[in-house]
């Protein structure tokens, strides 16, 4: 039995972990890169094994750094069944399709360009139709249910609430393996949670494992509370409302979105911020709270007592509005007055977001409040890291903007919470440290072994761990 590391090694994206056993290989995760557009083409394209050669997959969660390489793996040729919650295989119909839409778009964008220059032509990571044939592969699995991937005996399956966001889990593996006769047990966190978040549940704590392969993206940061939270959004809103400017806040279309507007609905109802006008600028988001509404038995108990007392409906209220067209997208720009406009992508990269930075970037009375991890390389890195200028599409903009960083809506578990989840779970053999950068992991590393986890890997792209 063996693990081979190939994406999210010492990085934050493009989760793709394979494990060998008994002569089936059982894929976890397959998540895009993201970063510098050169590394996003070769690491994205080049998987590292041969997809025609994996029997299954088991996706974590839908988020596009876990889910969206999938129909690249089909369209070279993987034919076998993708696991999934049921909450994550609707989400998956909605964030794969947008994502191949999106890349499809940028293709015939960039290469208008190149053939007026008489450069070579490129083509999209993969189609629409390359996700038509992807959708059809993937089976839900209740959450607490054990199931086998797998006509045989030796590998059964355990779906387990990660708390990170919509449908996410972690997965719990007991194994024969054939090798020793031994029956191990191993557990992925996937992107593991955080405890009393608004709208999810809270992440279920393993009691024992033989091996845990761990998230660490926050591996050396801790994260404010969510009350403080709540009250410092409400302070940067009402003071850029009194100088007349926009709040820009770039958010992922599943989970942070939905997150935002249930703290901004509950904080105008409180009367703590001004009853703006609120735009959520992504169709994508549109979808996935349709999503959410339709899951509300995986969302917390206050949430749900909402939901079945019919009593308000967390992602609707009177000032919101969800746009979807292109048009109105770009009338926001000429928007009187401030207003809220949340919008795609997280890191600032793709999607409306970047739209409304190129036209908000250089206006003081406006504020850019980040709400998540930003990875190396991307838009959302530099603002934070405070380079002046930035380019955007391809020109310079003079960074005038204010930037407020807030990590506590953050749906990952921070440094505290990680050392606090892996010191309970009795028996652990092995530790492996996955999706951070380096510095977060070696930190992390160093943090577990003082508090008596002694056997802690963080491995590097195309490492092999015998288990």
């Amino acid at each position: 039995m063996k693990l081979c590391f190939y994406g999210a090694d010492r990085e934050v994206t493009g989760s793709r972990h394979l494990l060998e056993v008994n002569g089936k290989r059982l894929l976890l995760d397959c998540g895009m890169f993201q970063g510098r557009r050169q590394d996003e083409k070769d690491k994205n394209k080049n998987f590292g094994f041969d997809p025609k050669t994996v029997d299954a997959v088991i996706v974590s969660h839908a988020h596009i750094d876990h889910s969206g390489n999938l129909p690249n793996l089909v369209k070279q040729g993987f034919t076998g069944p993708i696991y999934c919650t049921k909450a994550t295989e609707d989400l998956l119909k909605y964030m794969l399709m947008d994502s191949a839409f999106i890349q499809e778009k940028e293709v015939e964008y960039l290469n208008e360009k190149k053939m007026k220059s008489g450069e070579e032509l490129i083509e999209p990571l993969y189609t629409i139709k390359d996700v038509d044939q992807t959708l059809p592969l993937l089976k839900s699995i209740e959450y607490s249910t054990s199931w086998k991937p797998f006509d045989t005996d030796d590998i059964e399956v355990t779906f387990y609430e990660a708390g990170h966001i919509l449908g996410s889990a972690i997965t719990f593996l007991t194994i024969k393996d054939q090798d020793d006769g031994k029956t191990k047990t191993f557990a992925f966190t996937g992107d593991l949670g955080r405890q009393n978040m608004p709208l999810i549940k809270d992440p279920y704590q393993i009691p024992e494992v033989d091996t845990l392969m761990m998230e660490s993206t926050y591996g050396n940061r801790l994260h404010e509370s969510i009350l403080q939270a709540e009250g410092k959004l409400a302070e940067i809103v009402r003071a850029t409302a009194a100088r007349g400017g926009k709040i820009l806040i770039p958010a992922f279309s599943l989970g942070r979105t939905q997150e935002i507007v249930y703290s901004l609905h509950k904080l105008m109802d409180e009367g703590n911020i001004p009853k703006l006008a609120v735009y959520v600028d992504s169709p994508l988001s549109v979808n996935v709270t349709e999503v959410f509404r339709r899951h509300h038995e995986n969302l917390d108990a206050d949430t749900q007592k909402e939901f079945l007392n019919d009593q308000v409906d967390p992602f609707a209220f009177e000032q919101l509005k969800y746009i979807t067209s292109v048009d109105e997208s770009k009338a926001l720009n000429n928007h009187n007055g401030p207003c809220i406009i949340v919008s795609s992508s997280g890191m600032c990269e793709h999607g409306r977001i970047v739209h409304h930075l190129k036209n908000s970037i250089e206006d003081h009375r406006n504020v850019l409040i980040i709400v998540g991890f930003q990875a190396q390389h991307t838009l959302g890195r530099k603002l934070i890291e405070k380079m002046n200028p930035v380019n955007i599409f391809g020109k310079p903009h003079e960074v005038k903007i204010e930037i407020k960083i807030m990590n506590a809506y953050s749906a990952h578990a921070d440094r505290s919470d990680l050392l606090d989840y892996a010191k309970k779970v009795k028996n652990l053999k092995k530790l492996i440290l996955v999706h951070g950068e380096d510095q977060a992991c070696e930190d992390l590393k160093t943090a577990m072994i003082q508090n008596g986890i002694a056997d802690v890997t963080v491995p590097t792209f195309g490492d092999v761990l015998e288990l």
